[in-house]
């Protein structure tokens, strides 16, 4: 899965440096992945793509969306561009080559989505189970403290935990594991607080840190542990990530831990981020 500060920098790398291009082949399923998504049959995809131009990129359902004529790709895993010349990875989830000799290529890590239909018809080209939402992304200026209450309101505080509000279920689609972690540090929230436990000041300061943090983020071309279009690391330094366990606290000093929690891990200073 690509993270939202990933996909807002891979839309821009894409609408500068692919936007425009021709494709001449597109290849699907080469290889065999347990955990990669496709519309359909993946054989079809050179023929409802050939001949198609890249028109440009955006942010649906907080994955990456490319506009291909009448078409569009949603990417939820990382994308790579390689140059003319350049060898193409031997291993592919999802290869698509231009007619100047260059070509991206979507390689799947633990799950992702290769989403290809006909523009406008996401509600009935997407498989079972894979819900595209049509919501604005937390950058948006729609997305305003109001509709993070809206979010908030069919919750069962006293069940859900500030990693379950935030990273699951998709209610702000993009929003997962990796950045949840500086944005509850930076508001002295531990991931496992319920959010009943949280006063009204500590909502609005989570929902403010959602906004600086991928914002911040964003603005650094991505996280320290991820990489861009083109292959490079992001220059975000992540406060709270694998970069860091066992580092002190920015803040107190404390050293950065890391738990199993909810299917995957948290990371925490266990002195500002009390459970």
């Amino acid at each position: 899965m690509v993270e939202l500060p990933e996909t807002y920098v891979l839309v821009d790398q894409i609408n500068r440096s692919v936007k425009g291009k021709r494709i001449v082949r597109a290849e699907a399923g080469h290889s065999p992945h347990t955990f990669a998504w496709y519309t359909g049959d993946p054989a079809m995809y050179h023929q409802k793509l050939a001949g198609k131009m890249i028109t440009g990129a955006g942010i649906l359902s907080g994955t990456v969306r490319l506009i291909v004529d009448d078409m569009s790709l949603l990417i939820g895993t990382p994308i790579r561009y390689h140059a003319q010349g350049e060898r193409l990875p031997d291993k592919h989830q999802l290869l698509v080559e231009f007619e100047d000799s260059t070509a991206i290529s979507c390689t799947v890590q633990m799950w992702g989505v290769m989403f290809c239909y006909r523009t406008g018809e996401e509600a009935t080209g997407v498989p079972p189970g894979h819900i595209v939402h049509d919501s604005p992304p937390p950058l948006d200026d729609r997305f305003d403290y109001n509709y993070f209450l809206g979010l908030l309101a069919p919750v069962d505080r006293a069940k859900t935990s500030a990693k379950a509000f935030l990273a699951t279920e998709q209610r702000i689609p993009g929003l997962g594991n990796g950045v949840l972690q500086d944005i509850l540090w930076n508001v002295y929230i531990h991931p496992k607080r319920k959010m009943s436990s949280l006063s009204d000041d500590e909502v609005r300061r989570m929902f403010l840190a959602m906004k600086t943090v991928l914002a911040d983020m964003v603005a650094g071309g991505g996280r320290d542990t991820e990489r861009d279009l083109f292959g490079c690391w992001g220059g975000y330094r992540t406060v709270l990530s694998k970069n860091t366990i066992g580092k002190p606290c920015p803040r107190c000093g404390s050293a950065i831990k890391k738990e199993a929690y909810m299917g995957g891990s948290i990371y925490y200073c266990p002195q500002c981020q009390r459970s």
